[in-house]
């Protein structure tokens, strides 16, 4: 195994770890009735103590909601990029590697979420619409990092010669810390919650990136076709 592809493992196993290491955390360690319906919270002090500072926020859970919507125009702008190469070049397989790994990683974060809305680590602090909703990790969260984390990443290697694709990715790195940060003062989730989101999230962004990295034979090959 080539150095670069073995620290590339390292890294994606200890992120995957740290993750699941914090997850059993939350799991197991001071969890008390302290949720709506009397749901049991892991690390319950620390946040109940986040909860109680700063409370449920309607205008920063909306906010968060509708920013929300707007990663999606990400998604679908990808996926009509990805649906006009396959209808020009007729086969998936001539489809551009890039954005085929991309609809791979939508697809495995999606996979992530129906795991975690089936396998109840922590409920919500607050009820939505009378119902105790699963918590753990925050699905917005999730969401916005890896869509535009991945956008930031996939951008270059698919528009390297335009300029505006710097605009692009400031936008996304905007939205990602705009929804991160009002979900986390809206109050529907704990704030471990919130940090269970990001270490996932960072997890399956590294793995992504790992992804496309094309081997150096490949790198050689494409340059050989160039010249």
């Amino acid at each position: 195994m080539k150095r670069s592809k073995k620290k590339n493992l390292i890294i994606f196993i200890s992120l995957l770890l740290l993750f699941i290491i914090f997850t059993t955390v939350v799991k197991i360690v001071d969890v008390r009735k302290i949720g709506p319906n009397d749901s049991s919270v892991g690390l319950s002090t620390i946040n109940k103590a986040f909860h109680d500072t700063f409370g449920y926020n309607e205008f920063f859970y909306k906010i968060s909601k509708y920013l929300g919507y707007v990663s999606f125009l990400l998604v679908g702008f990808y996926a009509l990029l990805g649906l006009k190469e396959l209808i020009e070049k007729k086969k998936l397989s001539k489809v551009n590697r890039n954005l085929l790994l991309l609809g791979s990683f939508y697809v495995l974060v999606l996979v992530v979420y129906i795991f975690f809305e089936k396998v109840i680590i922590n409920y919500r602090p607050v009820l939505e619409k009378g119902v105790l909703e699963a918590s753990y990790p925050s699905s917005h969260t999730i969401l916005s990092i890896c869509v535009c984390v991945s956008s930031m990443i996939v951008s270059k290697k698919l528009f390297p010669d335009i300029k505006n694709v710097k605009l692009l990715n400031i936008s996304s790195l905007s939205l990602m810390i705009a929804i991160v940060l009002t979900r986390t003062l809206s109050g529907v989730h704990w704030i471990t919650d919130i940090i269970g989101g990001i270490l996932i999230s960072v997890t399956l962004c590294f793995l992504f990136k790992t992804s496309l990295e094309e081997p150096k034979r490949i790198k050689k090959e494409i340059q050989t076709v160039k010249d």
